[in-house]
């Protein structure tokens, strides 16, 4: 998978998709990430990439011609045929586990992080970016959303987690969150692993973490135990 990433505070990234499951994706070879620094598309001294809005208002908007510059050079190496276009936003359709399985099938992720107050609306009669959002809430930054989706699909790639099963099995996945887990020592400060889980039962363990799984998600997410149990 190739993923190019437009931005204009590219250090915001640079250290997260530099570590952990990211990074081994990328040692791997399953992932190419690029980070594209929008202010090196800029036409003017100070490197300018936001403006103020036409009509007024507080906050600033981010530049139509750096961004569209920066979208040439790439797709003038690449095919945006088989590119995929995430514009990370309030305004999207919110973000969830299958379309994280169905973007992890695409050669080629372009994300374009939005900051201040938004993007040139023009942005859309030049290419065809999907708003997604990670959540009804606002973050100062794109990158930060860009970077959850980015982790999200990159570990479902092929060979990059140890144990694909371990995938399965995540909460959403089947529409259900996930079981408590433990680990060693088996009691600590009183508070103890368990019985069933020692047990060596895995009938009776994987039935244990089915029923963990409805009263947990009936408890904390009644929306999604609703839709399981229909």
């Amino acid at each position: 998978m190739n993923i190019d990433i437009i931005t204009g505070f590219p250090k915001m990234l640079e250290g997260p998709l530099n570590d952990s499951m990211i990074r081994k994706a990328q040692r791997k070879g399953k992932v190419d990430i690029i980070l594209h620094d929008l202010r090196d598309y800029a036409d003017d001294r100070h490197k300018t990439i936001d403006d103020y809005p036409y009509g007024g208002g507080a906050g600033m908007v981010l530049k139509i011609e750096p961004i569209i510059r920066c979208l040439d050079a790439i797709f003038a190496e690449k095919s945006i045929e088989n590119a995929e276009l995430i514009l990370p936003s309030p305004r999207g359709r919110t973000f969830k586990q299958d379309e994280a399985k169905r973007l992890s099938l695409k050669n080629h992720l372009v994300f374009l992080c939005g900051h201040y107050k938004g993007i040139d609306e023009r942005i859309y009669s030049f290419y065809p970016f999907k708003e997604i959002s990670i959540g009804d809430y606002i973050l100062s930054a794109g990158e930060i959303a860009a970077l959850a989706i980015v982790d999200s699909v990159v570990r479902l790639l092929p060979g990059v987690l140890k144990d694909i099963d371990s995938a399965f099995t995540d909460s959403f996945e089947d529409g259900l969150l996930d079981a408590p887990y433990y680990t060693r020592p088996d009691e600590f400060r009183n508070e103890k692993v368990p019985d069933v889980l020692l047990s060596g039962n895995h009938g009776k363990i994987e039935e244990w973490r089915r029923r963990q799984r409805e009263e947990v998600t009936k408890e904390r997410r009644p929306d999604l135990y609703k839709k399981y149990i229909n």
